[in-house]
């Protein structure tokens, strides 16, 4: 990426992190000056004069930039290990918050009751993944799990998987032997193997072909299966639960099929 490109994702960026885009913007241009005044702050950033002042008590207030009250008076930006660090607390702060204000919300109750063949759909690899470790933690007797891709065996999952208890039963596969090896290595509590599923990978093995990501039974009654989709490599995955869900029962029985010969998962 070129300096222009770095400049603008990182403008991007801090926007989402809850700066308006001047804030943004001067913090950036101050990133790049041992020191600067607003005059120059404006002819470098294109932000008006007049709201460069604006933006920079904001950023003062949230211990991001620093003031020299000289004549013109000068501002510098701290250091970006020292920012990352603000934004960072200011982030978890009010992630933490949101928590709390969601678990007080009044739960609204329904008259009619919910359908037991019930499948839902996620879309997103971050969202995926928590479901993942949520869904391992939470295992009581059995996890197993199938991984199509090597880019989803990630240090978070890694972790997960190390952490499950050693009186459950932990079973993980993979649709190649050497995401197997580095699934052995990363995993040494696990019990691993090379998938029998052949329909696991597709009729024909394509690049343009969409791709199984992983594939999780937990307690024999919690299914998630993900897909990558051949362009935009996004990852979608349905999800369902429950002994007598029907996506739920034919998973169980392919398993049993195909993922380990010499054991059948009880269904």
């Amino acid at each position: 990426m070129s300096t222009e490109e770095n400049l603008e994702e990182a403008i991007e960026l801090l926007q989402q992190l809850g700066l308006k885009e001047y804030e943004a913007r001067c913090f950036v241009g101050l990133s790049r000056l041992e020191t600067g005044t607003a005059k120059q702050l404006s002819e470098m950033t294109e932000v008006p004069r007049t709201r460069v002042y604006d933006a920079i008590r904001v950023l003062e207030a949230q211990g991001l930039v620093e003031i020299h009250h000289s004549s013109p008076q000068r501002f510098r930006a701290v250091s970006i290990a020292e920012a990352t660090e603000t934004l960072r607390d200011q982030y978890e702060a009010r992630v933490e918050r949101l928590q709390s204000a969601l678990e007080t919300v009044e739960v609204v109750e329904q008259d009619d009751e919910s359908p037991v063949q019930q499948v839902w759909s996620m879309v997103g690899q971050e969202a995926i993944e928590n479901r993942t470790n949520g869904l391992i933690t939470d295992a009581n007797d059995e996890v197993v799990l199938v991984l199509g891709d090597q880019s989803l065996l990630t240090p978070a999952l890694v972790d997960t998987l190390n952490a499950v208890e050693d009186d459950i039963e932990l079973i993980v596969g993979a649709l190649s032997e050497p995401l197997q090896e580095q699934i052995r290595d990363a995993i040494p509590n696990a019990t691993t193997f090379v998938s029998g599923l052949e329909w696991l990978q597709g009729a024909n093995d394509t690049q343009g072909e969409t791709a199984i990501g992983r594939l999780l039974m937990v307690d024999r009654s919690t299914l998630l299966v993900s897909s990558i989709m051949p362009e935009s490599k996004e990852e979608r995955a349905i999800f369902g639960e429950g002994f007598g869900n029907g996506l739920v029962v034919i998973s169980r029985r392919l398993m049993a099929q195909g993922l380990l010969q010499d054991r059948d998962p009880k269904h």
